[in-house]
């Protein structure tokens, strides 16, 4: 059985997670450094391929007042962009409280800068993902 990927999409960095086979745990598994469109698609294709990725869904960091920004617009398109590459089924999901709930969990832990930063990014992805899998009955 194939898992779900989880996205939280950056500038910067893109930090992952993937769900277990049947779609019950999302686990955050690093951060790619963005490489441009081009790299970041072909290194997102080797997770999908390695991990046997079913189904992604990509992060929406939505204004807290419910407005879609730039950021919001970027990873509209960086999920079309997915979908249309890996003709894998790629959905969208409001991001608002992801990164705050992930420094949370992290906060403790001492890490700093950069570490942290790439740290926070694909724990954000796995609360992402979670929150998918709940949504879609699947955790």
């Amino acid at each position: 059985m194939a898992c779900t990927l989880g996205i939280d999409h950056g500038g910067k960095r893109i930090g992952l997670a993937v769900s277990d086979p049947g779609g019950k745990v999302a686990l955050p598994v690093g951060t790619l450094e963005s490489r441009g469109l081009e790299g970041d698609l072909a290194a997102i294709r080797r997770v999908v391929e390695e991990r046997q990725v079913e189904r992604i869904v990509v992060g929406l960091p939505i204004h807290m007042d419910g407005r879609s920004g730039h950021q919001a617009e970027a990873a509209r398109e960086f999920a079309e962009r997915l979908a249309g590459e890996l003709g894998l089924p790629v959905d969208t999901m409001d991001e608002r409280w992801t990164t705050r709930e992930a420094e949370r969990a992290l906060r403790a832990t001492g890490r700093k800068g950069k570490k942290k930063r790439a740290v926070i990014d694909s724990v954000a992805a796995a609360i992402l993902l979670r929150a998918y899998l709940e949504r879609e009955g699947r955790g």
